[in-house]
């Protein structure tokens, strides 16, 4: 497929999401871009979201981290599971109880303003750290195959894709998001599906034969529990994937957003229940479309792409979708998906992100509306412009797997939100307001030290996504140690907003 074709293909399929936003963003208005009017049907919510969830980075680093790891990631997918089932019967009722739009003002209510903003700061740190990931991934696929054919930097690349996303969410917001969000999600599956068939049938392959075949049997192993020293040993990749779950979708601005505009919490619980089902499924879909690709490179002499003169795994499934001559049916599937998994997670990380810095910074429900929408439209501006300079500065220092690196940082970030969200929801403490940022500070900076430790000090174990909870709970205990005595419990306001 040449780049002039995958271009037109992109065009189009903008097009067609522009026209999407025409019709959900006529109304413009705040309670639309914010909450969508609490009007959305629960099932295109949850269908939509699988989309969110798996992005760019499934779409391409699952299948690229397959030769590293086999079947390990599934591990931290069941942890997931287990995850979602806490975020819908424990935050999602307390999330419309309490009737937010931003899900950090429950710290607010519960402990202060100063908690408040701690809380909207990591959220905001962690989402801008990890919608970067997500694009950047896809950027450097667009720039590879695309782009360095007509010699345009990877500054502007990464400025058109983001500047794309802002011009068809400007308007609508999460009432726009969860539609085109459906339409790419039906993309992204069609394109693992179909890839499958397609690389399965020059095999000269059933789907059946592959599955039982000698080929799949060096890349699927599923649990790792000889050692439990290593970083990809079960229990720690099952309790670590549960903790990443519980923080960066329950605990998470972008994912929430999206659940609290369904019309109550039954069909919230229902999108929740829904959308971790498919989500499991697909991404064992994922793991072994990535088995199938290191079987075809190998059978046909395929070496793994070079990006600044290093062998990159993640650029594998394009590489013999665009270039390996498979037809151009394979290509248009492969980008029509990429082109989903890209959009699907920055359109709502961009409103997610815009949403709670007009929310928990600007406390934007004081100004008078036409304010309100002057703000919101800057702030968007604001965002985009910030998403554009994280992603390129990610060329030159990442060197790692996307969604490991994804995963790593998640640990860092979230620890704090866990901690604060756990003291708040399972003990009556107060705490001194003014210390909670001292405490969420120290937490992640002892969790930097302990992640730095050599292994061999460790007797060999090596630290992986149990530093998450581990972060959470430095931070719950930090708040112990600043509770106020004898305190009277505060009462999280209910009052509509």
């Amino acid at each position: 497929m040449t780049a002039t074709q995958i271009l037109g293909l992109i065009v189009i399929y903008f097009l067609v999401l522009l026209l999407v936003s025409y019709f959900t963003g006529k109304n413009d208005s705040n309670a639309d871009f914010f909450k969508a009017g609490k009007k959305s049907p629960w099932f295109l919510v949850a269908f939509g979201m699988v989309g969110t969830s798996l992005s760019g980075v499934t779409f391409i680093s699952v299948p690229g981290w397959v030769e590293a790891s086999e079947f390990g990631y599934f591990q931290v997918v069941l942890g997931y599971f287990v995850g979602y089932l806490v975020v819908a019967f424990v935050l999602l009722p307390i999330y419309y109880r309490l009737n937010l739009t931003s899900i950090y003002e429950f710290l607010l209510g519960r402990f202060g303003k100063v908690s408040h903003k701690t809380g909207a700061f990591f959220f905001f740190l962690s989402r801008v750290l990890g919608a970067s990931f997500r694009l950047y991934l896809v950027a450097i696929v667009l720039q590879q195959f695309v782009f360095d054919q007509y010699n345009v930097p990877f500054g502007v690349t990464v400025f058109i894709s983001i500047a794309l996303i802002w011009i068809y969410t400007n308007r609508g917001g999460i009432k726009t998001i969860v539609w085109t969000d459906t339409l790419q999600t039906t993309f992204m599956i069609a394109a693992v599906v179909l890839s499958i068939v397609m690389i399965d049938r020059e095999l000269d392959w059933s789907f059946g034969e592959f599955l039982v075949s000698d080929e799949l049997k060096n890349y699927s192993t599923v649990f790792f529990t000889d050692d439990f020293l290593a970083r990809n040993h079960f229990l720690k990749s099952f309790i670590g994937g549960m903790f990443i779950t519980i923080c960066m979708t329950g605990l998470d601005q972008d994912m929430m957003q999206k659940n609290l505009t369904c019309k109550n919490l039954k069909d919230a619980q229902k999108n929740m229940i829904s959308f971790s089902l498919v989500l499991v499924g697909v991404t064992f879909l994922f793991m072994l479309l990535g088995a199938l690709l290191f079987i075809y490179a190998n059978q046909n002499g395929i070496g793994i792409p070079l990006m600044d003169g290093k062998p990159k795994t993640d650029l594998l499934f394009p590489e013999i979708a665009l270039n390996s001559g498979l037809g151009i049916t394979l290509s248009i599937t492969f980008m029509l998906g990429l082109i989903a998994a890209a959009y699907s997670s920055a359109d709502s990380a961009l409103t997610s992100l815009t949403t709670s810095f007009c929310v928990d910074f600007l406390s934007l429900e004081k100004k008078s509306e036409q304010e309100q929408k002057r703000i919101r439209k800057q702030v968007h501006i604001i965002m985009s412009l910030g998403l554009i300079l994280v992603i390129i500065s990610f060329k030159y220092i990442l060197n790692s797997n996307i969604i490991d690196s994804l995963l790593t940082v998640a640990g860092y970030t979230y620890g704090p939100l866990l901690g604060l969200f756990a003291f708040g929801i399972f003990t009556k403490h107060q705490v001194k307001d003014h210390l909670v940022w001292v405490v969420a500070l120290a937490s992640v900076l002892l969790i930097v030290g302990i992640a730095s430790i050599d292994a061999d000090y460790l007797g060999g174990y090596v630290l992986g996504y149990e530093l998450l909870p581990l972060n959470g709970l430095l931070t719950f205990l930090g708040l112990h140690l600043i509770k106020k005595k004898n305190s009277i419990p505060k009462e999280v306001s209910t009052k509509k907003r």
